[in-house]
C-alpha cells in the first residue's frame, strides 16, 4: 500500500494525485484535508484530515519552528489532531511508501515512524532548510518535467534520486475533438482564447483583462477560473477550441495546456519560493510558449496572441510527452516495493473524468480510519523504476 498526502490549495496536487493513483498497480491511500473525490480511482481509501490553518492566526505562535519547518503553528488542535490521525494510519496499514505533494511536515513525519517517504518535487528556490530536510530524506524526488529542462543548481545527490517524468496531465491521451482548430488556421473568425486563471490565487486584475479583451477585437476571450471566470469539472473542450491559451505557469495548468498541444501565452504569478518564475524561465529555453513576466499593457496583446499563434503548440510534445503519470505510477512502486499484481488493477480508468469508474472490489478498503488494514500487498517483488528522459 502507499499513502500520498495531497495539499488542499488550488487543484493542482489533487489531479496530479487522481492521475498518478488510477495508474497505480497497488492500492493508493490519499491523506488530505480533501473530502475524497468521486473519482478517486481506490475508492474508499482516503483519510479526511483536520485543517490546520483555521482559527485567530495571532495565536499561532512560531509557524516555522524557528525557520526549521514551513508550518507548524503552536497549540493547534487541528494540527496535533491531523499529523495524530496521519501516525495513527501509518500504524495501522503499515504504508510501504508516502508520497508527500506537498508537506515538509507530513514528510518528516513518515519518515519518523519509519515509513519511506518519496516527495513532488516543486521548480524554484529551494534551498530553504525545510526543504532541504525533506529532498535529503526522501527515497524519491518526482520532478514533473522533462530531464532536457532540468532545475539549475541541485545538488547531485538530489538529481541521482530523481525521476524526471514530464508533465502529466489528467486529459494525457484524451483526443481533442475533430472541429479542434489547426496550428495556423486563419480562417475563423473571431479566434478564440481561452484564459485560465487557476484557484490558487491571481495577480491579475478583471480591469487588465478587460482591457486586453477591449485591445484585440479580432480575438473572443473566455475566461476559466479567478474572480470573474466560470469554472468547469471538464475544461478539455474548451481547451482544445481555444486557438492561443493565456495562463499562469502553475504545473496543473500548463501540464493541461501542453496535453492540447496549444499555443500559449505565459503569464507566471507571484508564488512562495519563485516557483512559477523558474518554470517560465524552463518554457523558455524549451521554446515552448511565449512568456512575459509580468501582465502586458493591453496595447501589447495583438502582437502577443499573433507570435503565440504563429509558434504553434507543437514543441509542447517535449513538457509533457504523455506517459508522465505511468511513469510516476511505476517510480513509486518501485520505491515501494510493492508487486504490480497486488490489489484490483486501474488499468482501463481513464485519468480524469469518469477515472473512478469500476470501483475497486478490496477486501481492506479503508471507510474507518480505525479499520485500517492492507491485506492484499504482495510486498518482496519489484519492478523496473522509469528514468529515461522524454
Amino acid at each position: 500500500m502507499i499513502g500520498y498526502y495531497v495539499h488542499h490549495q488550488g487543484s493542482g496536487h489533487l489531479h496530479r494525485a487522481r492521475t498518478v493513483a488510477a495508474h497505480c498497480p497497488v492500492p493508493v491511500t490519499g491523506l488530505s484535508t480533501l473530502p475524497e473525490p468521486e473519482d478517486w480511482p481506490w475508492p474508499g481509501r482516503w483519510v479526511r484530515l483536520p485543517r490546520d490553518d483555521d482559527g485567530d492566526s495571532s495565536g499561532f505562535g512560531d509557524v516555522t519552528a524557528r525557520g526549521r519547518l514551513h508550518w507548524a503553528p503552536v497549540g493547534h488542535a487541528g494540527l496535533r489532531g491531523r499529523m495524530a490521525l496521519i501516525a495513527r494510519w501509518i500504524e495501522e496499514a503499515s504504508p510501504r511508501l508516502l508520497m508527500s505533494d506537498v508537506s515538509v511536515e507530513v514528510a518528516l513525519l513518515a519518515r519518523l515512524l519509519g515509513t519511506p517517504v518519496a516527495v513532488a518535487a516543486m521548480r524554484g528556490e529551494r534551498t530553504d532548510p525545510p526543504h532541504r530536510m525533506a529532498y535529503d530524506l526522501a527515497e524519491l524526488l518526482l520532478a514533473p518535467w522533462p530531464a532536457a529542462l532540468p532545475e539549475p543548481g541541485w545538488p547531485a545527490h538530489w538529481t541521482a534520486k530523481t525521476v524526471h517524468t514530464g508533465a502529466f496531465s489528467r486529459f494525457d491521451g484524451r483526443p481533442c475533438p475533430a472541429s479542434a482548430p489547426g496550428r495556423t488556421d486563419r480562417s475563423r473568425t473571431p479566434r478564440k482564447v481561452l484564459l485560465l486563471m487557476g484557484s490558487g490565487g491571481t495577480d491579475v486584475s478583471p480591469g487588465e483583462v478587460k482591457a486586453a479583451r477591449a485591445a484585440t477585437p479580432g480575438w473572443e476571450w473566455t475566461t476559466l477560473g479567478g474572480l470573474d471566470g466560470g469554472w468547469s469539472a471538464d475544461p478539455w473542450p474548451a481547451l482544445c477550441a481555444a486557438d492561443v491559451v493565456v495562463t499562469h505557469a502553475g504545473q496543473n495548468a500548463l501540464a493541461e495546456c501542453a496535453a492540447a498541444r496549444r499555443p500559449a501565452v505565459v503569464v507566471p504569478q507571484e508564488r512562495p519560493f519563485g516557483e512559477q518564475a523558474a518554470t517560465a524561465r524552463a518554457l523558455t529555453r524549451g521554446r515552448l510558449a511565449v512568456v512575459v513576466p509580468h501582465w502586458p499593457p493591453a496595447e501589447s496583446w495583438p502582437a502577443l496572441l499573433e507570435q503565440a499563434h504563429e509558434r504553434g503548440g507543437d514543441r509542447w510534445s517535449l513538457w509533457a510527452p504523455g506517459n508522465g503519470a505511468t511513469r510516476a505510477a511505476t517510480a513509486l512502486t518501485d520505491v515501494a516495493g510493492e508487486a504490480t499484481t497486488a490489489g484490483p488493477s486501474p488499468t482501463g480508468r481513464a485519468a480524469g473524468a469518469g477515472a473512478g469508474a469500476g470501483a475497486a472490489e478490496d477486501a481492506g478498503a479503508v471507510r474507518d480510519i480505525g479499520a485500517v488494514r492492507d491485506t492484499g500487498a504482495v510486498r518482496n517483488a519489484r519492478v523496473v523504476r522509469d528514468t529515461g528522459a522524454p
